[in-house]
């Protein structure tokens, strides 16, 4: 299991993360089933799914804060404990590693999703081809076994888009990120192509920001907003090394000005088909 984002490439907490989750995951696995509960029946206990404790299980999700606490009710103190402890060293040695997971299952649960990018195609977008031209550029080089993880990885957690309708998908993305040509002509020609036919979906807009737009306020930087089932909405952010979850309101509600103005500044969906189209045509 590897950790994922946005264009950017994963780190070196990958593999030390990758172990400690399916640690937690193996010692909840333990509790439960000396409970004598199967997955199905512990899952409601817990108001989880049983897909989503299995995916714990495997090592496969970052646990969410609550599950020790929930976990408790069912399996006794004890249990609560040894969870609560597991998942503390977890998140002291992940890093940007564990930051990720969360807002993994944050993405993954949202009904409402938010990606503006200057640095690359969104995860959520990018074509294998231009996964790949990612990875295989990244420093430190990564072996080939890491990369076919990371491509992946990556594949998979596209799935939401495909998977989660009743989700609003809206990516915000910059032309200089095309213009790059990341990978060639053939990749980004790809990558073209897959923007114009997820755009099609309805509940995904994709608009581009022009390479002239003098009037622009996203010069801080790229930037992540999901609203939880719960109507929270959380921020996620990186940079080199460096990633930061965006939960005080205050906080999130800059991120979400900021947000529907670059919306109003960007190119509608019609006139950034258009573009893509004259794009897709000039390779």
């Amino acid at each position: 299991m590897t950790v994922d984002h946005g264009g950017g490439t994963a780190n070196n907490t990958e593999a030390e993360l990758s172990d400690s989750l399916k640690t937690f995951g193996a010692v909840l696995k333990a509790l439960r089933e000396e409970a004598g509960l199967t997955q199905e029946e512990f899952a409601p206990r817990v108001r989880y799914s049983a897909a989503y404790i299995a995916k714990i299980e495997q090592g496969k999700r970052f646990p969410p804060a609550d599950l020790p606490a929930r976990a408790g009710e069912v399996l006794g103190p004890v249990g609560a404990k040894v969870l609560t402890a597991a998942a503390r060293s977890l998140t002291r040695r992940a890093g940007l590693a564990s930051r990720f997971r969360e807002w993994a299952w944050i993405e993954e649960e949202a009904i409402s999703l938010y990606a503006y990018e200057c640095r690359a195609i969104p995860g959520l977008l990018q074509p294998e081809g231009y996964i790949r031209a990612i990875f295989d550029r990244r420093l430190p080089p990564a072996s080939e076994e890491q990369i076919e993880r990371d491509v992946a990885a990556r594949l998979d957690r596209q799935q939401i888009i495909y998977t989660r309708q009743n989700t609003a998908f809206s990516f915000i993305i910059e032309q200089a990120v095309l213009d790059r040509r990341m990978g060639g002509r053939d990749v980004t020609r790809k990558a073209i192509d897959n923007l114009l036919e997820v755009g099609t979906r309805r509940n995904v807009e994709i608009q581009l920001m022009p390479a002239a737009q003098e009037d622009h306020c996203g010069i801080d930087g790229q930037m992540y907003l999901a609203e939880t089932p719960a109507h929270q909405w959380i921020g996620y952010t990186e940079g080199q090394r460096s990633s930061n979850l965006i939960s005080a309101p205050k906080d999130v509600s800059v991120l979400l000005q900021r947000y529907g103005k670059l919306r109003s500044q960007a190119l509608d969906c019609q006139a950034t088909v258009k573009l893509l189209e004259q794009m897709r045509g000039a390779l």
